[in-house]
């Protein structure tokens, strides 16, 4: 007979209640009780039982994606190159919506026990040892999008290069006077891949000559008014930087914001940088790192219904080219 919530209980040592809401992902069970919950359903091989009626209803393969959508519109670029990978696939797409380990670390745990994939995506959220376990223990196939960890396949791109290209391209064009404008990081627990292109940038112009103060280095919510406040206290100061290096392209849109309301010219009193090349970089004319948003999705996609057709197929580490975009604020 299939293993019922009781059994689970049973098994963890805790009440129905509690598996229920370990299961469900609920803040209100300690981090240890839902892995000791969380175990005992893989054990039993437990699963909740409307999904398993639905899932034999319908007899669909699923494949989930996980990432950060409602706080980074780019993301939808990513779930465009999966859906394009999986088209003629016959795959089911559920998308998980995660708020960003900028702000709290994501709760990853419960998603695929309670939703019973067969791969899972999972795109800019730091995986803890923990879960990490706990996917590794159910074989589910699992590639990563803009993070790496040993045991599974993953697909990025190189951020200290995107550093280093900004970095570059504004010592070529003369500038002394540099400053950064970053996501403000709420918690310590995760390193975010940005981290790594603020540190290539601030080494590539310290070799230059050119040493980054710490005061030149602003961090605020993800937030267009954010930026743009950030930016108007960072433009008055003395000596005013004459370069802005921003970790994506909302953030460097805040900065244009300020200068334009202090009269300041683009690029000849002030250059703007940013990072992805969405949609509001074209419209605003704006210099970036453009990251291959749509081919992430698609390769990693394929990867994962490569890893699921051969499961033991070697892991894959995929790194994509980023692309120097410039355009008038350099």
């Amino acid at each position: 007979m299939a293993a019922t919530i009781k059994d689970v209980a049973a098994l963890a040592g805790v009440s129905i209640s509690t598996v229920s809401l370990a299961i469900n992902g609920s803040n209100r069970v300690r981090p240890e009780t839902r892995e000791r919950v969380l175990a005992a359903a893989d054990q039993l091989e437990f699963v909740p039982r409307t999904e398993a009626v639905a899932r034999a209803r319908r007899g669909v393969r699923r494949i989930g994606v996980m990432a950060p959508f409602t706080s980074y519109p780019t993301f939808a670029r990513r779930l465009e190159g999966v859906l394009l990978a999986l088209r003629d696939h016959g795959w089911e797409v559920v998308v998980f919506d995660q708020e960003s380990a900028a702000s709290a670390l994501p709760t990853l745990a419960s998603i695929p026990l309670t939703n019973k994939l067969d791969g899972l995506l999972v795109m800019s959220l730091p995986i803890d040892d923990a879960t990490a376990r706990r996917l590794l223990r159910q074989n589910l196939a699992t590639v990563l999008v803009e993070a790496a960890r040993t045991g599974f396949s993953s697909v990025g791109i190189d951020h200290a290069e995107g550093g280093r290209l900004a970095a570059g391209l504004l010592l070529e064009r003369g500038h002394t006077r540099f400053a950064f404008i970053g996501e403000r990081k709420l918690t310590s627990d995760v390193v975010l891949p940005p981290e790594s292109r603020l540190s290539a940038y601030r080494e590539t112009l310290r070799i230059a000559g050119y040493p980054l103060e710490d005061q030149r280095i602003i961090t605020v919510p993800h937030q267009l008014e954010a930026a743009r406040q950030a930016a108007v206290e960072l433009l008055s100061s003395e000596p005013r930087p004459t370069a802005v290096f921003a970790q994506d392209d909302l953030l460097a849109a805040g900065v244009l914001k300020a200068a334009r309301e202090r009269d300041l010219r683009i690029p000849e009193d002030l250059a703007v940088i940013g990072f992805d090349d969405g949609d509001v970089a074209e419209a605003l004319g704006l210099t970036t790192i453009r990251q291959p948003l749509l081919e992430s999705g698609e390769v990693a996609a394929r990867t994962l219904v490569a890893q699921l057709g051969n499961p033991d197929r070697s892991l894959q580490e995929i790194t994509l080219k980023l692309t120097l975009v410039e355009r008038a604020t350099t």
